[in-house]
């Protein structure tokens, strides 16, 4: 790929994804204005979650300082606790699609969380972490289908977004710590 496809798809891609980050901002304004307690803080804690890695995507590993890492670190422990709280909050309500996503989400951050953390892990590893993807992404396809057949139109199209929006993250993430695994080198 020529250097200018490569800028021009970089700010496709860059473009396709402040918009969905804007669009998942105006879904979060919706839960916390319009959901139950447990959505918004769950939409809220998702979000800062989504913007935290997004921008750890688009640093630079140079730029990286002890304290911004001590504070990202406090940052996402805050925001997994409220996720959690929120999952936890789902299944005590029995609202069993909201506690299915949530948890199946919660997978998803585990398993990009080993795959950015550990970049050390051997071929077979790494290999089982993207079956598990596969199969965490293909079970919360499943919910927004059961969304969609129950007519909750909003919350199958939000999951939609939130889909679109981690999977543009993960490939950035992996690609930028691909990069700099091979300069490290």
């Amino acid at each position: 790929m020529t250097r200018t496809a490569a800028a021009l798809t970089a700010k496709r891609r860059d473009a396709i994804t402040l918009t969905l980050i804007g669009l998942l901002a105006l879904n979060a304004v919706i839960y916390t204005a319009d959901g139950r307690a447990a959505e918004a803080a769950d939409a809220v804690a998702w979000f800062a979650l989504l913007a935290l890695y997004e921008w750890e995507c688009r640093r630079h590993p140079a730029a990286r300082h002890q304290r911004i890492e001590i504070l990202l670190f406090a940052c996402r422990l805050g925001a997994a606790i409220a996720i959690v709280f929120s999952a936890a909050t789902f299944l005590r309500e029995q609202e069993w699609l909201d506690a299915l996503n949530a948890w199946l989400w919660i997978g998803v951050v585990i398993v990009l969380e080993v795959e950015v953390r550990l970049t050390a892990l051997d071929r077979a590893r790494r290999r089982s972490l993207l079956v598990t993807s596969l199969l965490l992404y293909g079970g919360l396809a499943a919910v927004m289908l059961a969304w969609l057949y129950q007519g909750e139109w909003f919350d199958a199209y939000d999951a939609s977004l939130w889909i679109a929006a981690f999977a543009l993250i993960e490939m950035g993430l992996l690609k930028g710590n691909e990069k700099a695994t091979r300069e490290s080198a």
